[in-house]
């Protein structure tokens, strides 16, 4: 394994990664100050400083470990990571469990407004004499893109405590949310299990060509 490929691809990722992780849960802590809780606010978290939501392993170490191996191992690897979570008291928003709903959804609409942009960035870059910034800054985009897809993806499956899990109970009966959300304690294990049996990638991989093409349709890349 030639390490300068390992530093290359660890500096193209690190940006992408970063921020497709701490302004997802910003995303979350703003659109519940919105709808009455601030919780996050008055800890500060509320920030575009990545700083405020960085986690050591979830956020540097684990989005390392997975890019490098997937790409110089082989095997299709889905990124995974975490930042530190927003704190969202949902007793304190002034419809708990409508106002779920919007709070949920705000992380992965942050990651598809970033893929958006990193395509948007690459379609301009597409424009720009061949030096040694456009294909670097080329590659940033293409990972911005994967990365925010992917994470916006694997939020909205439907288990807790992922984002699509929190969607689910907040459109399900009272009596079936309840239920439901009995399961969270279970959700981190089976999305392990399915990431290291390979579901997941099974599960996530036509979403995520799909998603590429359309943003390919929409910006001619």
């Amino acid at each position: 394994m030639d390490m300068n490929q390992i530093v290359q691809t660890v500096a193209i990722y690190a940006l992408p990664v970063l921020f497709a992780i701490t302004l997802h849960e910003a995303a979350h802590g703003y659109v519940a100050r919105h709808f009455g809780d601030m919780t996050a606010y008055a800890q500060g978290r509320i920030s575009l400083n990545p700083a405020r939501h960085i986690d050591l392993v979830g956020t540097i170490l684990v989005p390392i470990a997975i890019v490098v191996a997937s790409k110089f191992l082989g095997g299709g690897a889905v990124l995974f990571g975490w930042a530190k979570p927003v704190p969202v008291n949902y007793s304190a928003l002034r419809r708990p469990r409508q106002n779920m709903l919007w709070v949920a959804a705000a992380g992965p609409a942050a990651n598809l407004a970033m893929a958006l942009a990193w395509a948007l960035l690459l379609r301009i870059s597409l424009v720009l004499p061949d030096n040694s910034f456009s294909e670097p800054l080329r590659l940033m985009c293409d990972a911005g893109m994967e990365v925010n897809v992917i994470l916006m993806l694997l939020n909205l499956l439907p288990i807790l405590p992922l984002d699509g899990g929190r969607i689910v109970a907040s459109l399900l009966p009272a009596r079936m949310a309840w239920g439901y959300a009995k399961l969270e304690p279970w959700g981190f294990p089976i999305l392990l299990g399915l990431m290291f049996l390979g579901a997941l990638n099974v599960i996530l991989a036509p979403m995520v060509t799909f998603s590429f093409r359309v943003l390919g349709t929409l910006f001619g890349i």
